[in-house]
This record gives structure tokens, C-alpha cells and sequence, in this order.
């Protein structure tokens, strides 16, 4: 009886000492995983302000192209130099008459 008890005790020890030991492991792996999981928070924060600093600057280089006039559609600036091209026929024609 005293060595059945002395081997069960032995089984149990050694089986303490796995389950400690997958313990830590699992430990390590809670903590492997914590830490990508902020390097991907940390990289998701960096992407987000990237996208915003460059939403920011497509608005300005709209502002920009509007104010520039580079932004009118072909029609616009036909409609421009035909209005010009009047104004230029006006001023020539004023000059002619004087």
C-alpha cells in the first residue's frame, strides 16, 4: 500500500511538473501574442494617420488646382478663350475706329 502510494505521488509530481511547465509556455505565448497584437495596433494608428495626412493633402492640392484654375474641364477653358478671343476682337476693333 505504502508503495502504491509512493508511486501515485510520483505520477502526480511528475505530472505537476508538465502542467507547470505547459503553464509557462502557455504564459509565453499570452505574451508573444500581446505584443503583436500592439505592434498591429501600432501599425493600424500609423496607416490611419498616413491616410488622414494624405486626405489632407489631396484637399489642399484640390484647393490649389481650383484657385490655379488647373482644375476646369475642357469645355471651361474653351469657354474662357472664347471669351478672351471677344474681348481681344472688342479691343482691336476699338483701336481701328480711333
Amino acid at each position: 500500500m505504502k508503495q502504491d502510494f509512493e508511486i501515485r505521488s510520483l505520477e502526480l509530481g511528475k505530472n505537476i511538473e508538465q502542467l507547470e511547465e505547459e503553464k509557462m509556455r502557455l504564459g509565453l505565448d499570452v505574451d508573444i501574442h500581446k505584443l503583436e497584437a500592439e505592434k498591429l495596433r501600432r501599425g493600424k494608428n500609423k496607416a490611419e494617420e498616413d491616410l488622414d495626412s494624405l486626405k489632407t493633402d489631396y484637399k489642399k492640392l484640390r484647393l490649389s488646382m481650383r484657385t490655379a484654375g488647373l482644375g476646369k474641364t475642357l469645355e471651361q477653358w474653351r469657354q474662357e478663350i472664347k471669351e478672351e478671343k471677344i474681348k481681344a476682337d472688342q479691343w482691336e476693333k476699338k483701336f481701328q475706329d480711333t
